[in-house]
């Protein structure tokens, strides 16, 4: 992989993200970026992601990949995505501590190419909280060499539900240091910018906002590609007659309120529930809600195909979202853009993203439940009316190409 950088380019190095345009926010926004700024002759990315482990860097899901390079075991180590440099480290296979182990790792891999290749004025921009006890050494070094260091909080990561309680506290205190010694800290959401600020407000932290993109292109696929109707008719769903919802299948995304409601609901169309595997979760929600005995809930695996995913959101019933941790999610985004009714469990960021085009519901028993009934009440002309509303939403504040430009001003400041 070269060093040398094209013409007068900002080099921007991003960690943090395990792979590029897979399931999950990061890996949707660094797909998305690149895809946005691939003829951008100012900026120059490199992206470091995992070469093992869960959610690994695959480069053969993605289209339009070159100048792969490998190592001398035959695995891929560098390869050329949207102009984007990216580079696969590998990282030991300790539990949830890889995570950590990756960024550290990661940004030490950033540093060793900008002092090999006598780079001035980089960016070393870190997605997530995870390393603050190692973060304030790392950031001296960026600095040594000229470098600035951004960081995106993503959301509250310490409330996540898969956390025990002294790992929380761990994220809380990495959050903390993070916020303390980075440049900048980069936010998705104005919820989460504003408790940045108030929370860390002895490190007067310097801040920005910057949402996460969706756009408002059709799908390539037409309603009797053969695509869409047989993934529709091997999952026992028809057009029009299925509410929705895609996210990873973790319990901070609200799935077993989303599944206890709809088995509540009088609805008669399915529930399709596009999502990761998590065999002990599903278990567990059997085990609770005995969900295999409403024909209704279909778990439907994942769907990679972005094309094949929008067909599908746009004909969808309604699309339930139930993420309460973090910030301006994607899947989110791109639901707004494509299916016309969005029924949000009621946190602040969701709210300040879908404000008066969707509808929101809380957690305790019965109301969703009750908002399923009357969706299903609703005719096609209030429906659409919503669809208009939300994909103005999508198209004022949250096109990819204005969130493309927001980045640059911010990058070449």
């Amino acid at each position: 992989m070269s060093g040398i950088l094209p013409g007068n380019a900002k080099a921007v190095f991003i960690i943090g993200a395990k792979c590029i345009g897979q399931y999950g926010g990061y890996e949707t926004f660094l797909d998305k970026l690149t895809e946005t700024h691939q003829n951008e002759t100012s900026i120059k990315y490199f992206i470091v992601t995992k070469a093992n482990g869960d959610g690994a860097m695959d480069e053969t899901k993605l289209n339009g990949v070159s100048g792969i390079e490998k190592a001398e075991d035959g695995s891929v180590k560098s390869f050329v995505y949207h102009n984007a440099n990216v580079v696969k480290i590998k990282v030991p296979q300790i539990g949830a501590a890889q995570a950590i182990a990756y960024d550290i790792k990661a940004f030490k891999w950033c540093l060793r190419y900008i002092s090999e290749n006598n780079i001035r004025d980089a960016i070393v921009y870190v997605l997530a909280c995870r390393i603050g006890p190692f973060f304030g050494g790392l950031v001296k070094k960026a600095h040594k060499l000229g470098a600035k260091v951004f960081v995106n909080p993503d959301g509250h990561e310490w409330k996540r539900a898969k956390w025990s309680g002294p790992v929380r506290k761990y994220w809380k205190e990495s959050e903390r240091l993070m916020t303390k010694h980075a440049d900048l800290m980069v936010c998705d959401s104005v919820n989460i910018e504003k408790y940045i600020r108030e929370e860390y407000s002895g490190y007067s932290p310097k801040t920005t906002f910057i949402a996460y993109g969706a756009d408002l292109k059709k799908s390539t696929l037409s309603d009797d590609d053969q695509k869409f109707t047989e993934w529709l008719a091997s999952h026992g769903l028809s057009k029009d007659n299925y509410y929705m919802c895609c996210g990873r299948f973790v319990p901070e995304n609200s799935f077993e309120i989303m599944i206890r409601e709809f088995m509540r609901s009088k609805s008669t169309k399915d529930f399709a529930i596009i999502t990761t595997k998590n065999d002990s979760l599903l278990e567990e929600l059997e085990q609770k809600l005995h969900w295999r005995s409403d024909s209704r809930i279909k778990f439907v695996g994942t769907v990679y195909d972005p094309e094949l995913l929008k067909k599908i959101r746009e004909n969808a019933y309604a699309n339930f979202h139930g993420h309460t941790v973090g910030g301006t999610n994607p899947s989110l985004l791109e639901a707004l853009g494509a299916t016309d009714l969005n029924l949000l469990i009621d946190v602040g960021f969701n709210r300040e993203v879908g404000q008066d085009a969707a509808l929101y519901w809380g957690s305790g028993e019965g109301e969703l439940a009750r908002l399923i009934d009357e969706a299903d009440l609703m005719d096609g002309k209030t429906r659409e009316a919503f669809g208009s509303k939300a994909k103005e939403r999508i198209r004022t504040a949250y096109s990819w190409q204005f969130i493309g430009d927001e980045y640059k001003r911010v990058f070449l400041a």
